[in-house]
């Protein structure tokens, strides 16, 4: 690891990038069924054939970039989120149906109480509790 004489300037992590195989079939996943916001749906380049997609889960400062594949597949990357009940939101997620998750939320010792689901192209999201605030 080499050392730094000037410090950063990064002050947050604002976009985390999930690759998807149909930016309007992951917006429906994570706005309809997940229940999350749409951040962002900005068409751009010379002739708007290029779509910057943001979703985020209501009062995150942090957004989710839902972007096509760059020559490769689509999937496999992970985030977490956190909410104060993850039991109350893994009733309501499976309530829902027709959602990737664990059967029930999970703790090992030196981890969060905590969930995994997966979107339709197979990325990763890890729901952890954290305590209230």
């Amino acid at each position: 690891m080499s050392e730094h004489t000037t410090p950063t300037t990064v002050t947050n992590l604002g976009v985390a990038m999930f690759t998807v195989s149909d930016q309007d079939a992951a917006l429906a996943f994570y706005v309809g069924a997940l229940g999350w916001e749409l951040r962002g749906d900005v068409r751009f380049g010379e002739q708007g054939e290029h779509r910057w997609l943001e979703v985020a889960p209501p009062g995150s400062t942090a957004r989710l970039a839902l972007n096509p594949p760059m020559g490769g597949e689509p999937g496999g990357g992970g985030i977490g989120v956190e909410t104060t009940d993850v039991l109350a939101e893994h009733r309501r997620l499976s309530a829902i149906g027709g959602i990737d998750l664990d059967p029930a939320p999970m703790s090992s010792p030196g981890a969060p109480f905590l969930f995994m689901m997966r979107d339709p192209d197979g990325n990763h999201i890890a729901v952890v509790e954290v305590p209230a605030a």
